[in-house]
């Protein structure tokens, strides 16, 4: 419940925010891959400015995800073997416990 009143709460000004980015900036911008012939019509392509922006910014969170990830392999490596050594531990403790012979009762 919490977590979905935090949510409202950051979510609905950035939403808000962004909807007017988005209204605001509506003019055509151009994006050229060819710093030395910008006039170029192959290399060119001419979007709203927000439609950029929320380019950039959805790169920017794919890249940073990326890196995020990658640096954190370590960790879950290391999980991975943990959970691999427990397993064997388990299983060697079960198998121990089934040939542990068990005195008789009154004895």
């Amino acid at each position: 419940m919490v977590n979905r009143l935090v949510a409202a709460i950051i979510l609905v000004p950035v939403a808000i925010v962004l909807i007017a980015l988005a209204v605001s900036n509506r003019t055509p911008a151009s994006f050229t891959v060819d710093p030395f012939n910008p006039g170029n019509p192959a290399l060119t392509m001419e979007l709203p400015l927000f439609v950029w922006l929320f380019a950039a910014l959805a790169l920017g969170m794919i890249i940073g995800s990326a890196a995020t990830w990658l640096k954190q392999g370590r960790y879950r490596r290391a999980a991975r073997d943990n959970r691999r050594k427990a397993e064997t531990l388990h299983k060697e403790v079960k198998a121990k416990q089934n040939t542990v012979a068990l005195p008789a009762p009154g004895n």
